[in-house]
C-alpha cells in the first residue's frame, strides 16, 4: 500500500508541476517566467499557466514521471497512469470529412503521438459508424456529422500501434465511448495492426481480484489493454465491458465538486469491490484551456484524496484531465 501511494503522490505531482526535473545550470526552472519552451530546462515547457494575471507564461514540467520507474513488479491494478479526456479532440483541428475545422468542443492540444511520447499511458476515445467506417467524432443527439467528425479511428490506432513497436515495455489502455455497430471495430483493430499486443478479457480479474504483474504483461506482449461503454461488445466482440473491471466517477461538472467523488450512472458505486481499477475524471463539461490551469493544480490533488477515500481506500489507476500540458 505504501509503495502504491508514493506511485500515485508521484503522478499527481508531476502533472500539477510539483516535482522538478533539474536542468541546465542556465536553463528556467519550474516556476520562472519564460517566453519559449527552449528557455526552460530539461523535462519542462513554457505553459501559458503564470500566476501574476498578466498573461504570464512560466515553465512545467511537460510530462508526468512514468509509475513504471518505480519497477514493473506489481500487479497492473497498483499503478496510476495519466489519462487523456477526448485524446483525439485537438484544438484547431481540422476535420478530414470536410477539409474545414471542426465545429465542435476540443479537449487536448497535441496529437495522440505526442501524448504518448509525454508519458500519457490512458486514453480516451469516442467512436462512431461514419462514412462507411469507424471515426473519432462527437456528436449531437448521438449522430457524428462531418463538421463534428475529426478523423477515422483507424489513423489513431496506427499512432498507438507504431508507439507500442517503438516502445516494447509500456502499456496502454483505451477506454472507448462506443457508438458502432456490432463488428465495426473489430476490422479497424485489425487492420491497425494493434491485435497483437491485445490483453485478453480472459486474463482480465472477474471478482475484484489482482490483474497480472505488470511485468508480466510486458513480457507477454499483452500491452493493450481496451474497454468499451457497450455491454454487448465483451461477448460479441471480445472487448471488456468497462464498468466489469472499473468503477468511474462522474464525469463533467459533476465529477468537480470539492468534497464528492460520486460514481457515473453507468458504472457501479466507487467502493465497489467486484472491480479492480478505478477512473477518476476531473474535467469540467465545457473544456476550457485557461480554466484548467488552476484545476490542474491543487484541485486534481485534493479530488485524489476525496476519490480515494470514497473508492476504498483505493488511489486511481487513470486519471483522466483536459489540456494535459496545461498545469
Amino acid at each position: 500500500m505504501m509503495a502504491r501511494r508514493l506511485l500515485l503522490l508521484a503522478a499527481a505531482a508531476s502533472l500539477a508541476a510539483t516535482l522538478l526535473l533539474p536542468g541546465p545550470a542556465t536553463a528556467l526552472q519550474v516556476g520562472d517566467t519564460c517566453s519559449a519552451d527552449a528557455a526552460c530546462g530539461s523535462g519542462l515547457h513554457c505553459s501559458a499557466c503564470g500566476g501574476g494575471g498578466g498573461g504570464d507564461r512560466i515553465c512545467t514540467r511537460a510530462a508526468p514521471i512514468d509509475p513504471a520507474t518505480h519497477g514493473t513488479g506489481l500487479p497492473f491494478n497498483n499503478y496510476s497512469w495519466l489519462t487523456t479526456h477526448n485524446s483525439f479532440a485537438l484544438a484547431g483541428a481540422v476535420s478530414a470529412a470536410t477539409g474545414q475545422a471542426v465545429i465542435t468542443q476540443t479537449n487536448q492540444e497535441d496529437t495522440v503521438t505526442a501524448q504518448l511520447k509525454n508519458g500519457v499511458r490512458g486514453l480516451m476515445l469516442d467512436t462512431y459508424d461514419f462514412n462507411n467506417d469507424v471515426w473519432l467524432c462527437h456528436s449531437f443527439g448521438g449522430i457524428c456529422y462531418n463538421f463534428t467528425a475529426f478523423q477515422p479511428a483507424i489513423n489513431v490506432f496506427k499512432e498507438i500501434q507504431t508507439f507500442l513497436d517503438a516502445n516494447p515495455s509500456e502499456v496502454i489502455t483505451i477506454f472507448l465511448e462506443d457508438y458502432t455497430a456490432i463488428g465495426s471495430l473489430p476490422k479497424v483493430f485489425n487492420a491497425s495492426g494493434l491485435m497483437k499486443y491485445w490483453f485478453p478479457v480472459a486474463k482480465m480479474p472477474k471478482s475484484g481480484g489482482n490483474w497480472p504483474l505488470l511485468k508480466d504483461m510486458i513480457s507477454q506482449n499483452q500491452r493493450l489493454v481496451v474497454f468499451t461503454s457497450k455491454k454487448s461488445k465483451e461477448a460479441s466482440e471480445g472487448i471488456a465491458y468497462e464498468w466489469n473491471y472499473v468503477v468511474e466517477n462522474q464525469y463533467g461538472d459533476g465529477g468537480m465538486v470539492e468534497g464528492q467523488c460520486p460514481n457515473r450512472s453507468e458504472s457501479p458505486a466507487m467502493d465497489s469491490k467486484s472491480q479492480s481499477l478505478v477512473l477518476m475524471n476531473f474535467f469540467t463539461t465545457d473544456p476550457s484551456q485557461t480554466g484548467v490551469c488552476g484545476n490542474n493544480s491543487a484541485p486534481l490533488v485534493s479530488m485524489l484524496k476525496t476519490c480515494h477515500a470514497a473508492s476504498g481506500n483505493r488511489w486511481p489507476n487513470f486519471i483522466a484531465v483536459d489540456f494535459y500540458m496545461v498545469q
